[in-house]
């Protein structure tokens, strides 16, 4: 939207007193989210000066917009999350206030073709970019929420998505993170067999001087063994597996319309880190979703303690109404589901510990996201951008360059490093 709103005429400000359009980016994918999103409206619809517009954007305004016309007056107009790329107009029909109703853009179609070729569908962040590869959803998981605001599964051609990654070399950046709903589904709509190996050969051809490439929010299927195949033949392709689970009873796992095959997760995980020692394992898990007893939570824990993940994130159940899971009520009780999160992230923080612990020693290529005061802060391949761990260097040195950093000490979720003089110069 912001790329699209600059080839416009329009020019972003730092702060919202100074702006004439004032936009935000809702999330409507959980409860916390979404109260944070009304509450940033609220603040802006009461400051808002009578020559500023205010204009709601995004999930929630899929979901809610009626909700949000009746909660917060002060909101001009609406664009939904499927159509930012009416944003423009949009804007240019709030100023030129067209209508005397409040403008909501609304449409079944997640991916218009005819901006592909105007906008670059990807987030850069310093040395880092997070490209989309996809939107929607047709998996159809209890629990969530995302099919109802994004829709089916659109994959965006793959032409389109190698002319961003050409244009994000070019940009210098080091690291691609492939992002969707649901990678392993890239294709399926498309009609391309293993869409998102793919997708990945032709990347690894169109952009040599990128030298990670990362994919996030695979779905526990057969596509991810194709993944590590891909990741053995390819060095560009991180080692690295971010396949959210949600949980690890196969009775939980059929109330939340997952898969439930546990056994087969367990052997394909020992399976992949045979034939890729160094591959990082990073999962998610949801506690206290409906009907979970303590005996169910406690296989989640014993499968945690035998697979070591090396990275996990963790949720309490946030109960979504609309969603397949809403008929299951939230019979939980909030400070249950607290105390079993609190449980689960402390097992993780001892193997978390103890995983890092064994990397003290080795040389790791490291991309410096920070300098200054004699320090510099970094990620390894191990450690995708805002979740994971960093590396922490008693040496200042150039941001956006890949350095071997030999690694000196280990804290839960954080290493310490050196530079490695010994080896060779960066590795960009």
């Amino acid at each position: 939207m912001t790329e699209l709103l600059q080839q416009a005429g329009y020019t972003p400000v730092e702060k919202p007193n100074s702006a004439a359009i004032l936009i935000v980016n809702t999330c409507g994918f959980i409860q916390p989210a979404r109260q944070e999103s009304i509450q940033v409206l609220n603040e802006l619809a009461q400051r808002k000066k009578a020559n500023q517009v205010l204009i709601a954007a995004g999930c929630m305004v899929e979901l809610h917009h009626q909700m949000l016309r009746n909660a917060i007056p002060g909101i001009d107009s609406f664009i939904s999350t499927r159509r930012w790329m009416d944003i423009p107009k949009v804007v240019e029909d709030t100023l030129a206030k067209a209508s005397p109703q409040r403008t909501q853009r609304h449409s079944a179609r997640a991916i218009d073709p005819l901006v592909e070729d105007s906008v670059l569908r990807a987030a850069q962040q310093g040395a880092s970019a997070y490209l989309k590869i996809a939107d929607g959803c047709r998996r159809a998981c209890a629990f969530c929420s995302i099919p109802l605001i994004k829709g089916n599964a659109v994959s965006r051609p793959p032409e389109a998505i190698l002319k961003d990654a050409e244009a994000l070399q070019k940009m210098g950046v080091c690291e691609i993170n492939l992002i969707a709903q649901d990678t392993t589904d890239y294709g399926h709509d498309l009609g391309i067999k293993n869409g998102l190996i793919y997708l990945l050969e032709r990347l690894v051809e169109r952009v040599p001087d990128i030298p990670w490439i990362r994919v996030l929010y695979t779905y526990p299927s057969p596509a991810i063994e194709h993944l590590v195949a891909c990741m053995v033949q390819h060095p560009q392709i991180l080692k690295y597996l971010d396949i959210p689970l949600q949980h690890a009873h196969p009775g939980v796992l059929r109330r939340m319309n997952r898969p439930h095959n546990v056994d087969w997760v367990h052997k394909t995980l020992q399976k992949m880190r045979g034939s890729l020692p160094e591959l990082t394992l990073r999962t998610t898990f949801i506690v206290g979703y409906p009907g979970e007893t303590q005996k169910e939570f406690q296989t989640l824990l014993d499968f945690v303690s035998d697979i070591r993940f090396d990275h996990l994130g963790a949720f309490v159940y946030s109960f979504e109404p609309g969603t397949p899971g809403a008929a299951l009520g939230d019979p939980i009780p909030p400070e249950i589901k607290q105390q079993r999160l609190e449980i689960l992230m402390e097992l993780q923080k001892k193997i978390s510990l103890q995983n890092n612990r064994r990397l003290v020693g080795k040389t790791l290529d490291v991309l410096i996201e920070g300098s200054g005061d004699g320090l510099a802060v970094g990620r390894t391949y191990r450690d995708a951008p805002e979740i994971d761990g960093l590396v922490f260097i008693n040496q200042e040195m150039s941001i956006g360059k890949l350095y071997p950093i030999q690694i000196t000490g280990a804290m839960p979720h954080d290493l310490i490093g050196k530079y490695s003089k010994s080896a060779n110069a960066p590795v960009r």
